[in-house]
């Protein structure tokens, strides 16, 4: 059964955000948010420093989930890991992100960390760059990926109940899949990834704004991995500064860290930054649905303004300057 601490929560930030009572965050929860907000202290600092200016730029704002799991990860945290978006009529700036007087979505995923039936602890990714798209300041290159409203599972099953067994078997085939994709290059070419035993022919790698959407093996590889792989060729061998928290659902399956990637930006750089020789960290915030025993899609948040700031690029900087068209 689902835990009924985040419910009412949940059910306000649907109805009316500005109405919503924070009273199941403990009062020091850390609240760790993406770049350029960061950590705050519990739901005051949640609110002062996002909600209320999301409100503020977008009066009628609801968030809507398309996914909901929850689950133990290995060192004994209860999660609830959200796949959700905002939406609303982008009336006034966010974060310096010029309004349209449209509709406007802001993909995110969050997860929340439960002890003593309060919210101890967030962990959350907004897809800023999104915004910053439909707002028409995009400020980057461009994405290998189609950039587009990423959709809900084609099933809708992220809801729950599950069967445990189920649910263990979903965790087994994503932790056996990233354990095989670790092995290349380091041990051999793409073969020793085995690809084709753990994702769907028909699978949807759904990334964020600025990599966008794969689709199979082949989309995922030419979109995200490749690039990212001769990008960063060392991934994968700073696991002890880095850290996991897994937890599977039925057919889904998530994972949440902050951060839980290390590498060193070297080859031939990324997403156009060049290879500075900055070891880099980076928070990739996921969830995976299985079908027949495979992975059928797989959506990807990753902080990439954080990652732009840690190698010296102000992409809100630059963004300002687009929206300004140049003027002083």
């Amino acid at each position: 059964m689902k835990t009924t601490v985040l419910g009412e929560w949940r059910q306000a930030m649907y109805d009316d955000p500005a109405s919503a009572d924070g009273g199941c965050f403990a009062d020091d929860a850390l609240i760790r948010l993406m770049h350029p907000i960061g950590d705050v202290t519990g739901y005051r600092g949640l609110w002062d420093r996002l909600l209320q200016p999301l409100v503020a730029a977008m009066p009628d704002v609801e968030r809507r989930e398309q996914i909901v799991i929850q689950g133990t990860d290995s060192a004994g945290g209860f999660w609830v890991g959200c796949a959700c978006v905002y939406l609303g009529t982008f009336r006034a700036p966010f974060m310096g992100i010029p309004p349209t007087g449209r509709l406007a979505h802001i993909r995110a995923h969050e997860f929340f960390r439960i002890a003593d039936g309060k919210v101890v602890e967030v962990q959350a990714l907004w897809d800023l760059p999104e915004l910053m798209m439909q707002a028409g300041a995009w400020p980057l290159g461009p994405s290998l990926g189609r950039d587009w409203h990423v959709p809900a599972p084609a099933n809708q099953g992220g809801l729950g109940p599950h069967d445990p067994a189920t649910s263990q078997a979903a965790h087994d085939i994503v932790l056996d899949m990233l354990i095989d994709m670790g092995k290349h290059p380091s041990q051999g070419g793409p073969e020793v990834m085995q690809l084709e035993k753990y994702w769907h022919p028909k699978m949807n790698w759904y990334g964020p704004a600025g990599i966008g959407t794969g689709r199979g093996i082949d989309g995922f590889r030419r979109v995200h991995q490749i690039p990212f792989l001769k990008a960063v060729p060392d991934r994968g061998q700073y696991r002890d500064l880095a850290n996991y928290h897994f937890m599977a659902e039925g057919d889904f399956v998530g994972v949440t860290g902050w951060p839980n990637m290390v590498q060193t930006l070297t080859g031939s750089g990324w997403l156009g930054v060049a290879p500075t020789g900055t070891r880099i960290t980076m928070r990739s915030l996921d969830f995976w649905r299985i079908e027949d025993g495979l992975i059928r899609e797989n959506w990807v948040l990753v902080d990439l303004l954080d990652m732009y700031a840690q190698v010296g690029v102000d992409v809100f900087e630059r963004m300002g300057e687009v929206a300004r068209g140049g003027a002083v």
